[in-house]
């Protein structure tokens, strides 16, 4: 899998050409992987629809790429029930036009969900040949531990919210035991640890927002010390703030995925170089504090 991923979230209204860019784009920039959800777009499965409509990946082609995809968000509810989850994935399989999905990830925590009964679920899946590693998404470091008691495969992978915008995971830890700092406080029972404990891709999304939605890049009324650093470093690498920005994640030693949820070309290419650039730590502590973390 590669270090970016592409996000298809808003492709619903791209026409065929448009999606092919992308796609061809992502490719020429080294991104093989792209993430889908069958929440995705303004009905269920129509991103994924979208994708398997105008991507043209087929045969030998397919098997170059990764794609995952997501279920368990319906309504106003989660739901990891066998009768759900093996619908949904037959769904997004018709959607995608392909017979199985590289990575299936269960998107929030159902609090309702038996852990053998999802093991179970999942496990026929595999055997079924739907659907070839297992992931989560939005998950804690105890509802990870709970499920991979019961399954008998590997956790491939755990999506979750991570960019300079939107740091706790790694950010808590920077701040360990100090009295009265929000910042100290373990949100996730210690998620970013225990993924690498367990050999879990811990996959960034919406790697260029803050705690409110706002992308961060270029937003001096509410980010200006973070983007005067970016800018900064950017200019000492030959790179964009964004390749920076994707960089501060790539440069963590838990060789973390950052999903890039652009439906621009030039966005993509402008985030790829992050993929491999390596800050030094003074450039990589120094976003730390721009971004308004405290490193005590």
């Amino acid at each position: 899998m590669s270090r970016l991923v592409l996000g298809c979230m808003r492709i619903e209204g791209l026409d065929d050409g448009a999606v092919r860019s992308l796609v061809d784009t992502a490719l020429d920039v080294g991104i093989t992987t792209f993430d889908h959800a069958d929440i995705y777009g303004s009905t269920r499965h129509a991103c994924e629809r979208r994708f398997g409509e105008a991507a043209g990946l087929t045969g030998a082609r397919r098997e170059q790429v990764v794609i995952q995809t997501k279920v368990g968000i319906r309504e106003g509810y989660y739901d990891f029930s066998r009768e759900h989850v093996r619908r949904s994935v037959d769904e997004s399989l018709d959607a995608l036009r392909t017979d199985h999905v590289d990575v299936l990830l269960l998107h929030r925590p159902d609090a309702l969900a038996d852990p053998d009964d999802v093991a179970e679920t999942l496990d026929g899946l595999v055997a079924a040949g739907k659907v070839r590693s297992i992931g989560v998404s939005n998950h804690t470091a105890g509802q990870i531990e709970l499920l991979a008691r019961s399954l008998p495969h590997p956790i491939v992978a755990n999506q979750m919210q991570l960019g300079l915008g939107h740091a706790p995971m790694i950010a808590a830890g920077l701040a360990a035991n100090v009295a009265g700092l929000d910042q100290s406080v373990d949100r996730d029972g210690g998620v970013l640890d225990a993924c690498r404990l367990q050999g879990i891709t811990v996959q960034a999304w919406s790697p260029f927002a803050d705690t409110g939605g706002r992308i961060v890049l270029g937003d001096r009324e509410h980010h200006a010390d973070l983007n005067d650093a970016l800018d900064e470093i950017a200019a000492a690498h030959g790179v964009t703030p964004t390749a920076v920005a994707t960089a501060w994640i790539t440069t963590h030693p838990a060789r973390m995925q950052v999903v890039v949820g652009s439906t621009r070309p030039e966005r993509i290419r402008e985030a790829a170089p992050g993929a491999d650039l390596r800050l030094s730590r003074p450039e990589w502590y120094r976003l730390v504090a721009a971004a308004g973390y405290a490193v005590p």
